[in-house]
């Protein structure tokens, strides 16, 4: 049956508003057990170490048969906070996991899964016996597959044949961050000389060494990984788990930096 283009915007329209509303209860129930969290613990430089040996243990990346029809029907769940294109969401409550190293990604889960990383409503999506490693490795590949937009193309809404459902799938997958306030130059000088080695000149991500895309990521959810990294609930660097490096920083200072990544994916 085809549609026109009215028809498909009202069931695209009514889809996404059943879609929207199982997401949203689904995500209140979530935010209800996150007011439970209590993290206290944290995990040590051996932690990471004995997760990165158990990741090349448990899921086989090189030989693996990706599935990319598995990896989107998990990722539905997922999209009851990261949203349907991982791109996060409530301003960085839900951080965007879209574009990400896989085994950043793969860290990340088994960390949840050993209670290393303090997040209850994680647990019960990650569990072995509820996400098989299988599974694991074709949502995490399949999110890192996505790449997200910064702008809507620029098109003729009014022109015969213009497509609103497709239109409507562009702007689920585009993400712009918003400027944060700071010095921009004075930030951008600290980001290369601080950060652009391992996180890459644009805030790219480096998968080789699983270090985590920046560009694209909400603000006030990189000030929240800052403070856990100072106060020691997360590791800045798993090779020296003694150092202070953020500590070093005033809060000016990472105000600048932040105000730099936020318009790196301008």
């Amino acid at each position: 049956m085809k549609f026109n283009n009215f028809q498909a915007l009202l069931l695209s329209t009514l889809f996404l508003g059943v879609s929207f509303a199982i997401n949203t209860v689904l995500a209140k129930e979530i935010d209800s057990a996150q007011e439970h969290i209590v993290e206290e613990s944290h995990y040590t430089s051996q932690d990471l170490i004995d997760v990165s040996n158990k990741i090349d243990t448990l899921f086989d990346i090189k030989n693996h048969d990706y599935d990319k029809y598995t990896g989107d029907d998990v990722n539905q769940v997922c999209a009851g906070c990261h949203e349907e294109f991982g791109m996060g969401g409530k301003d960085g409550k839900y951080p965007r996991i879209a574009g990400m190293p896989v085994k950043y990604l793969l860290k990340q889960i088994v960390l949840f899964r050993e209670r290393k990383r303090p997040n209850i409503p994680m647990l019960q999506h990650v569990e072995e016996r509820e996400l098989p490693n299988d599974e694991v490795l074709d949502v995490v590949i399949f999110l890192n597959k996505i790449k997200l937009k910064n702008r809507l193309s620029k098109v003729d809404e009014t022109a015969p044949g213009f497509d609103a459902y497709a239109r409507l799938q562009e702007a689920k997958a585009t993400l712009q961050i918003g400027r944060a306030p700071g010095d921009i130059d004075k930030g951008k000088k600290l980001y290369n000389k601080e950060c652009k080695s391992c996180h890459g000149k644009q805030g790219e991500a480096n998968e080789k060494k699983s270090v985590p895309m920046l560009a694209g990521q909400y603000t006030k959810y990189l000030w929240r990984q800052i403070a856990m990294f100072k106060n020691g609930k997360r590791l800045h660097d798993e090779d020296d788990p003694e150092e202070e490096f953020l500590k070093s920083f005033s809060h000016e200072q990472l105000q600048n930096i932040l105000a730099y990544i936020s318009i790196l994916d301008d």
